[in-house]
């Protein structure tokens, strides 16, 4: 008996030094790491809207990234220094970023995968005063994220984007009647949402009042000058 108790515990004593002996299962593999977003800068002359040589080929190598990236969001934000209007450097920062954009297109990028910004003299590069004209606040931002998520409903529904423009517009605008936007804003209740966005997104952005996504702009708008 006392033998068989022995053998027993040795063949106990056995079996737990092997599993304890095996190799622990395999740990998954860490998460690839986030990509980080590509930026490049565009300058402009003074006053000037059109692309020289050098931000041609800045633009390309923008293009070249995109596309090696698969399916990813640009941004081109378009700026202007301190030596005219606000008004009027809104509406040329806005110029330039379509210039911009328009380059990409031609360049192979998707005209949906670019949202174009206007800022204005409103985040210059180089602190001025007003009335300076500084070379490096003349620019477009050109960004290159990740592949983007997918859209909140508000941005895939033509009805619910215009809907959302005119309740923004009232809210800030709620005096003023017989206005282009009063008009936009019924050619959105119409149905007619390629004439209204437009004409609603350019007011918000001529008024300074942020639009209902900020950097959001209806993809393949055609640009109307504010």
């Amino acid at each position: 008996m006392m033998i068989k108790k022995l053998l027993i515990a040795f063949a106990a004593a056995s079996f737990a030094a092997a599993c304890s002996s095996e190799p622990p299962p395999p740990q998954p593999a860490p998460p690839p790491p986030a990509a980080q977003a590509s930026s490049f800068m565009v300058f402009f002359d003074w006053d000037r809207s059109d692309l020289s040589g050098q931000a041609q080929n800045t633009i390309q190598q923008a293009a070249n990234t995109y596309k090696s990236t698969g399916a990813a969001r640009i941004t081109a934000t378009g700026h202007a220094d301190r030596s005219g209007p606000e008004n009027y450097n809104m509406a040329l920062s806005l110029r330039r970023a379509n210039a911009v954009k328009d380059a990409l297109v031609r360049d192979g990028v998707p005209a949906s995968a670019i949202s174009v910004i206007g800022r204005g003299e409103t985040q210059p590069l180089v602190p001025t005063a007003d009335g300076v004209r500084e070379p490096q606040n003349r620019r477009v931002e050109i960004v290159i994220g990740e592949q983007q998520a997918a859209r909140p409903a508000i941005f895939s529904d033509p009805a619910a984007y215009c809907k959302a423009l005119s309740d923004k517009w009232r809210q800030y605008r709620n005096s003023q009647v017989d206005t282009p936007e009063a008009a936009a804003i019924a050619k959105c209740e119409a149905g007619n949402y390629n004439e209204g966005i437009p004409v609603l997104e350019d007011a918000h952005i001529r008024a300074k009042i942020p639009l209902p996504a900020p950097g959001y702009r209806w993809p393949g708008r055609p640009y109307t000058p504010v």
